[in-house]
């Protein structure tokens, strides 16, 4: 045998002696994950609604994985500082991110230079909670069904005010999905904090406002504020007496927050489905159930496929109804 020929024998049993040293590197590699301290990027401040449910995932999954999972409050750019670091990130799992509909389906296309693709940049892990939009109203406002805001609305034109917060949120985006859908002329009145849209809405200076649960539950408790729809199918667990828009003859009219946890583009699937079992583990807890609730939300899991599913179906509902307006924030 010539010498070339002894050199192909030697490089095609180093080459099978590398294959066989490497096979089983990836069971390994998940059954071991993790071996040290994750990291989950939110990319919000510490004490909103999505730091809240991120730090009790952490402190599930904390248990659950047997290694201490911390939460990294990347903030900036309304949330794309902590998007964009952490799709840089090595996609190994254990640089995780908390994120939810705005910053996942929305922030690509309100953004002129948000630097991601919903689709192609994150691997989608699992979802863990749902938070709808609701329309709220003062006791003393005349209409009780969204049929008849629509009415009053038309009758009054651009006259009609509709309170929602900053634009760009669900909020906001809600009004001008309802506007699209039902036609009507009204004027939405954006506000840059919540706090000061529900001191408005129960001081009678707007009428009707579409936002998040939280700041609202306890004047809906109290009887100072009306639910007049929760903005899904299905009514919200604490408010089982508000109709949802599909009930109300709006089936094409929803809007609701989902949160889920994603890792950066190429996260191997045995680390996906070891996240995806420990977070389906944690959000099936009566505690954590509660926690959820308080925040004004209810437990919701999925497969990575359905939170892949959702991403993108989100991101065509809303990236066209963006387009639309030709809403671009720099």
């Amino acid at each position: 045998m010539g010498r070339v020929g002894q050199l192909g024998k030697l490089i095609a049993a180093l080459s099978v002696a590398a294959l066989a040293a490497l096979a089983p590197s990836a069971p390994v590699q998940a059954q071991d994950y993790p071996a040290k301290t994750v990291t989950l990027v939110v990319p919000y401040p510490p004490g909103g609604g999505v730091d809240v449910l991120a730090r009790v995932v952490a402190e599930r999954l904390s248990t659950l994985v047997g290694q201490q999972v911390i939460v990294d409050n990347r903030v900036g750019g309304s949330g794309l500082v902590g998007t964009r670091a952490t799709i840089r990130s090595a996609p190994d799992g254990y640089t995780l991110f908390f994120g939810h509909t705005g910053s996942i389906s929305i922030n690509p296309f309100l953004y002129a230079n948000a630097g991601f693709d919903p689709r192609k940049d994150f691997t989608p892990i699992g979802l863990f909670a749902s938070m709808p939009v609701a329309l709220l109203a003062h006791p003393s406002f005349p209409a009780k069904t969204i049929g008849e805001v629509v009415t009053l609305a038309k009758k009054e034109g651009g006259k009609f005010n509709i309170g929602t917060s900053a634009v760009g949120t669900g909020g906001y985006l809600s009004a001008e999905l309802f506007k699209s859908i039902t036609g009507v002329e009204a004027t939405i009145v954006p506000y840059k904090g919540t706090a000061q849209l529900m001191n408005d809405l129960l001081g009678g200076h707007v009428p009707v406002a579409f936002g998040v649960l939280p700041p609202a539950m306890g004047n809906l408790g109290a009887g100072t504020l009306r639910g007049i729809a929760i903005l899904d199918r299905q009514r919200f667990s604490l408010l089982p007496n508000v109709p949802t828009s599909h009930e109300s003859g709006l089936p094409g009219f929803e809007s609701v927050l989902h949160y889920g946890l994603l890792g950066p583009a190429g996260l191997p699937r045995p680390i996906v489905d070891k996240l995806n079992a420990a977070l389906r583990q944690a959000a099936g807890s009566d505690e954590v159930k509660k926690r959820i609730n308080n925040e004004g939300g209810d437990p919701l899991t999925s497969t990575p496929e359905e939170y892949a599913a959702d991403i993108a179906s989100e991101a065509d509902k809303w990236g066209a109804l963006i387009k639309k307006l030709n809403l671009k924030v720099e």
